[in-house]
C-alpha cells in the first residue's frame, strides 16, 4: 500500500553523511492526517527516507524537556 506525505515545515537538519542522506526534524503530513514533527534520514531532494519516528507537539515538548536535563 502506497502512502502520501507532505513535509510542511523543515525545522532542522540534525547530520549529514557523505552519501547526501540527512538526518532531519521536520513537520510532516502523512496521509492527509494532521502534521507531526517526523525526525528521520532523507535522500537528497526528499525522495526516499528510511525509518523514522513520529512526535506529536506534546510529546516534542517533553522530550525537549528529557534533553535539557542531559548533561553533556
Amino acid at each position: 500500500m502506497a502512502f502520501k506525505y507532505d513535509i510542511v515545515d523543515e525545522v532542522g537538519v540534525l547530520s549529514e553523511s557523505p552519501n547526501g542522506w540527512r538526518k532531519e526534524l521536520n513537520l510532516v503530513s502523512w496521509n492527509d492526517r494532521d502534521p507531526k514533527y517526523d525526525i528521520r534520514e532523507w535522500a537528497p531532494e526528499h525522495e526516499k527516507m528510511r525509518k523514522g519516528i513520529t512526535l506529536t507537539a506534546d510529546e516534542l515538548v517533553e522530550l525537549k524537556s528529557i534533553l535539557n536535563e542531559i548533561e553533556l
